[in-house]
């Protein structure tokens, strides 16, 4: 009964029929910060032996490898994507209009499939040095190419793929920005180079900063690139601790300093979204309208190079390579278990995608009859779980829920006589929840969005009719909300289909998806026999692209 009073005393404290919908925010944004709490704890709990081990051995190549890497695809996706940004954004020349469409596209190719692919490509047996070698008659001794399985060959695969986070908020800034300013500048003399570094890129440098975060999130959480490179980071460090060894311990001490760097990235990308300008002032131009730069024929020449090459680079050839295997006879004869691969692919993103619908419209409804602090802060911890890598999420996972696991099993086993294993780990369950956990951010973002162009004179309507909460979210979010929700849970659904450390770690040993399936013949140096379900994963992750490209152009 005391446990009743102080429920009610919360939920009096909250606001009556609102609360409810307060404390359930505040029961997901429990869920989806165990993770967190758990690092946190084993960080804070002793094993000063074990941080003291790692900072002699491993930590130090760990740290300078992932910031290293972080710094160098981060530099090339800002450079890329600013460039590209800018040429779309201000000037003319022929397949603008196309390029500027298809500068995102790299995106929907997984970064470890590109690793996988220009590995076989430029390998000293791939067709690029074979074909320098039977057109220069060379040996292997004659010349020496660059060595693409590197940390510097990581972070090109990578900022190749990732540029279009920058591109798409640049693009943005440099379209909706105060273009009078950049026209005066030019006006009173200035050059339109001094005039792009002094006004254009001041103006933009928020939503670049923005965007450069999203791709250092994804730099840090990458496992594929990282391992099929062998570049010791702290996402296959934490791997490698955790199955290989066997060593919890220094798992988590990992976890909990990689999550500093977490934090920091987190840090940043609020920082930037406070700092951009609502300025519109000048909005997006017509498709006709005078360029701010003028080029010559060969700077439209030049412009077309630098749009073409990142889409070749991160799409074209990846996509066409993989095509090309795929209609080979070995690629077709290894596809007759395709199916299992698919059949686990598919009801792990419906499950997860079923999770994090129904999440995601408690806390959209929560918010939207709540403003409470506490509200606002259990929605903010739940969608914090797309900025956790999902090594760093699987550990954070595996920690308590291994304990519980243990006594839950200890339980059944005195007083059910369950004469079984563990009760949990190693279930899909846990799989399911930890890609709830990381991909709730999506869903909710998705759903919020579409509640926010709902009428809120619809909802008091309703409640002056005396229809209760439950039957306002029933009758009238939901119908309304529909759009949405299909989108929400088709990026989830992609998004669980693509991801790859954390479905490793948590899987079951008797489920096959086709990330992991890609994983494991592509390490195998089987990579016609994966070209398939690669080839799949990369059609798949062209819907969030083309809704990203959307939204951006908006």
């Amino acid at each position: 009964m005391s446990r009743l009073r102080q429920f009610a005393r919360l939920e009096a404290s909250i606001g009556g029929q609102n609360g409810r919908w307060a404390i359930a925010a505040l029961a997901i944004a429990v869920l989806a910060g165990l993770p967190l709490v758990a690092i946190v704890w084993a960080s804070l709990a002793g094993g000063g032996e074990t941080i003291a081990g790692l900072a002699a051995t491993v930590l130090p190549t760990y740290i300078a490898n992932t910031a290293l890497l972080m710094l160098l695809a981060g530099g090339f996706a800002a450079l890329v994507g600013t460039g590209c940004a800018w040429l779309v954004a201000a000037t003319a020349f022929p397949g603008r209009r196309l390029l500027g469409w298809a500068l995102v596209l790299p995106l929907a190719v997984p970064a470890y499939i590109a690793a996988y692919i220009y590995a076989d490509m430029l390998d000293y047996a791939g067709p690029v040095q074979s074909t320098l070698r039977s057109i220069t008659g060379w040996g292997a001794d004659d010349y020496a190419a660059p060595d693409i399985r590197s940390l510097g060959g990581g972070a090109l695969v990578l900022g190749i793929v990732l540029y279009p986070y920058v591109y798409l908020l640049a693009r943005t800034a440099f379209t909706t920005q105060s273009t009078t300013q950049f026209r005066a500048a030019r006006s009173l003399g200035a050059a339109p180079a001094r005039a792009f570094w002094q006004v254009a890129l001041p103006a933009a440098r928020p939503a670049i900063a923005g965007g450069l975060a999203l791709v250092l999130m994804e730099v840090l959480a990458d496992f594929g690139v990282a391992e099929y490179f062998a570049i010791p980071t702290f996402s296959t460090g934490i791997f490698r601790s955790w199955l290989a060894a066997g060593d919890k311990a220094a798992a988590l001490k990992l976890a909990a300093v990689m999550l500093v760097f977490v934090i920091a990235l987190v840090a940043l990308e609020a920082a930037t979204r406070r700092g951009r300008s609502d300025s519109r002032d000048g909005l997006s131009a017509p498709a006709s309208a005078e360029p701010l730069v003028a080029l010559s024929p060969t700077g439209k020449a030049l412009a077309f190079l630098a749009c073409a090459v990142p889409v070749l680079l991160g799409f074209v050839l990846p996509a066409g390579y993989l095509a090309a295997m795929a209609l080979g006879d070995v690629a077709q004869a290894s596809a007759g278990n395709l199916g299992e691969y698919l059949s686990g692919s598919l009801w792990l993103g419906l499950a997860a995608a079923t999770v994090c619908l129904a999440a995601a419209l408690l806390l959209a409804f929560a918010r939207a009859r709540s403003q409470s602090p506490l509200t606002n802060g259990a929605i903010r911890v739940a969608t914090l779980g797309y900025a956790l890598p999902g090594a760093l999420l699987a550990v954070g996972l595996l920690a308590p829920l291994g304990t519980f696991d243990q006594s839950l099993t200890r339980f059944a086993r005195d007083t059910l006589g369950w004469g079984g294993g563990l009760l949990l780990t190693g279930t899909s369950a846990i799989l399911v929840y930890a890609l709830s956990v990381r991909f709730l951010t999506v869903a909710y973002n998705t759903v919020g969005s579409g509640l926010a162009r709902i009428p809120p004179g619809l909802d008091a309507a309703a409640r002056s009719l005396g229809a209760a909460p439950s039957r306002v979210l029933l009758r009238i979010y939901a119908p309304l909300l529909g759009p949405s929700l299909a989108g929400a849970a088709a990026l989830v659904f992609i998004d669980t289909l693509r991801e790859l450390p954390a479905t490793l770690i948590l899987r079951p040993f008797n489920l096959e998806t086709l990330a992991t399936r890609t994983y494991r013949l592509a390490s195998d140096e089987r990579l016609v026999e994966a070209s398939i379900p690669a080839l799949i994963l990369l059609a798949a992750g062209l819907l969030p692209v083309l809704v990203l490209n959307r939204l951006g152009k908006r």
